[in-house]
């Protein structure tokens, strides 16, 4: 059956790659994005994720058209990096702010729909760095390492009522994030996967296909790493 699925932040990388594989299997896609010209294809809700009534009327939107959201996959996100001696309050709060209370934001409003239907599907897009730290990037590791706490508690919560929540942790991966890099800072962040190589944005998107499956129906509050083993051991 064709179900209704959001994807925040699907309008490029890997969230555009989840919005894609979902379609393919025949289910009803809505993206939001912020800003620019949202992909064809999907139903495209501009919405800023983080104030709470942009949420509220982005999900009335897509439950008037698709119905009430069955799978929720969590994946818009910034980076705002700095050494820590030099990270302004604001961008270390923006950061959490985006990454981590927005999820709050729309893992509420999801949840709503999905203990009426005993049904649902939540997945968070975290990162290798939740786990294993990275300097300059102290307000975006701590933000996605929230995410794993987070899903883990929904799991316990709601997984009475069919709801299973999980994570999936990306390494780095091929988007116009990283292709803003260095050749020599993306060789070093390279040089760190034991398969030596960036993660495509397609195989991020399989895992989380997954994870929204039938077949994962037994599993709740994982982390699953998509991050050519860089996070072994955490």
């Amino acid at each position: 059956m064709s179900r209704s699925v959001l994807v925040t932040g699907g309008n490029r990388g890997i969230g555009l790659a989840i919005a894609r594989v979902f379609a393919e299997a025949g289910d009803k896609v809505a993206i939001t994005y912020r800003s620019g010209e949202p992909p064809a294809g999907f139903l495209a809700v501009k919405c800023d994720i983080t104030d709470a009534e942009q949420v509220e009327q982005a999900y009335k939107e897509i439950e008037e058209k698709h119905g009430p959201v069955e799978v929720l996959v969590s994946n818009a996100g910034i980076t705002r990096d700095q050494l820590l001696m030099r990270m302004s309050e604001e961008d270390f709060s923006a950061v959490l702010d985006t990454n981590l209370t927005a999820a709050y934001r729309v893992a509420k409003r999801a949840s709503r729909g999905m203990l009426r239907m005993r049904r649902g599907r939540l997945i968070f897009v975290a990162s290798a760095v939740s786990m294993l730290g990275q300097a300059g990037q102290a307000n975006y590791a701590a933000s996605k390492a929230g995410l794993i706490g987070f899903a883990r508690s929904l799991a316990r919560e709601l997984g009475s009522r069919g709801i299973t929540s999980n994570v999936v942790s990306p390494g780095t991966t091929e988007t116009d994030m990283v292709a803003a890099l260095t050749p020599e800072q993306i060789d070093a962040m390279v040089q760190h996967a034991p398969l030596k190589r960036m993660a495509r944005p397609e195989e991020i998107a399989a895992a989380v296909a997954f994870l929204a499956s039938d077949e994962a129906g037994y599993i709740t509050g994982a982390v699953l790493p998509v991050d050519g083993g860089v996070g072994m051991g955490h």
